[in-house]
């Protein structure tokens, strides 16, 4: 009864320490998931923020259609219509001038006079010499008409008739020498007056009163003025071979000058040469632009701007959209919404900060701008939320 008494009290004590047990592995369990779930959820997000990342985000735009005319801008120098030196024709010395440079003149105009006292006493020797040769014109007349009369009544050989006639032809002969004679020096004494060969203004004057003035006749000659006319202006300008068949006669063309700044003047083109330049590659064209206001100078430096069809439909890109490869010149672009595709592409003109694309796109296709060096054809991407229609910007479309 004494041993019953005794074991009573251990019963309760090992109770208390299984308790004591399980509370301390709660606690450790406690303790041991508050660190771990942090730390697994921790994870989870960074992969998942690594996983986003490595998708590349990329803004993307739709080409834009080019113009169904292409500006082509050319240089060009502007030239006179009309530009030549004036010459004499006669020795002398120069008179007097009426007109100087910048002087507008009208064709017949009088320029200069020209003093040429050779020139005007060989014209009187050559009035005197045909005053001569018509008295014995005259007389040598006479005379066959005589021998005719006497040959009638025998009172002269036919040998002496046939001399008076020979005569008579002879002297003729010599009239219309002497006339002609009488006529080269009387035009060549006209050249004394210098004449404006068309309208135009006087660019240059070479010469002064008092100048010797040779007509090339011994020496050099000289050049006394200079004309231009410039009502209209011939524009001549090297069009690249890639051009030349729609550069046709009719076609619109305007000139800019960076003395007018803003301000376009219409011309057209008129000829072509209709023949490739081996060297230049370039087909030569005029432009003929109105210059009845004056404004424009020959000599001055233009840019032809031509308004040329295009042959067929372009799409306009900015340069920064280029991907060069040695795959050749590609673009890429989001296919399925969500997946970059690059294209080979052609290009055409080169506008600086934008280019034209020939072939290799359409109008629906999402082009990447500023893509990444290292982007490849099937990469996943995401799309900029800067372009709100661009495909790939809800949730379903990521990877």
């Amino acid at each position: 009864m004494a041993d019953s008494q005794g074991a009573a009290p251990e019963q309760p004590r090992a109770k208390h320490g299984v308790l004591t047990l399980v509370i301390a592995l709660a606690i450790v369990a406690a303790v041991v998931i508050a660190g771990v779930v942090p730390r697994r959820r921790a994870s989870a997000a960074l992969e998942k923020e690594t996983n986003d990342l490595a998708v590349p985000t990329v803004a993307v735009i739709h080409p834009k259609l080019g113009a169904p005319q292409a500006e082509v801008v050319l240089p060009g120098n502007i030239q006179a219509f009309n530009d030549s030196p004036i010459y004499a024709r006669t020795n002398g010395y120069l008179k007097k001038w009426y007109v100087d440079i910048g002087a507008r003149v009208k064709a017949g105009q009088l320029l200069a006079d020209i003093e040429t006292p050779e020139v005007d006493q060989q014209l009187d020797q050559a009035r005197a010499d045909l005053n001569t040769a018509q008295a014995n014109y005259r007389l040598s007349e006479i005379t066959a008409e005589r021998y005719q009369d006497l040959l009638k009544t025998d009172s002269v050989s036919k040998q002496d008739v046939d001399n008076a006639t020979g005569d008579f032809a002879a002297k003729k002969a010599m009239v219309a020498s002497a006339e002609s004679n009488v006529k080269r020096l009387e035009e060549l004494q006209s050249f004394e007056k210098i004449y404006a060969p068309f309208d135009g203004v006087i660019t240059a004057r070479n010469t002064d009163i008092g100048h010797l003035i040779n007509s090339g006749a011994g020496g050099p000659a000289t050049e006394l003025f200079h004309m231009a006319a410039t009502q209209t202006l011939r524009v001549y300008v090297n069009v690249p071979q890639q051009y030349s068949q729609p550069a046709k006669p009719g076609l619109a063309a305007d000139l800019t000058l960076q003395e007018f700044p803003g301000r376009r003047f219409k011309g057209t083109l008129v000829r072509t040469a209709d023949s490739i330049d081996v060297a230049s590659r370039t087909l030569l064209v005029e432009v003929d632009v109105d210059n009845r206001t004056g404004e424009l100078l020959p000599g001055a430096y233009a840019e032809v701007h031509l308004k040329v069809p295009a042959g067929s439909p372009a799409f306009v890109l900015p340069v920064s959209a280029l991907i060069f490869r040695s795959d050749g010149l590609q673009v890429g672009t989001v296919q399925n919404g969500n997946r970059a595709a690059l294209v080979n592409v052609t290009l055409g003109r080169d506008m600086g900060n934008e280019v034209e694309v020939v072939s290799g796109l359409t109008a629906d296709d999402w082009v990447i701008v500023n893509p990444p060096d290292s982007i490849v054809s099937g990469e996943a991407v995401r799309t900029s939320a800067a372009q709100p229609n661009a495909p790939g910007n809800d949730a379903s479309s990521n990877p």
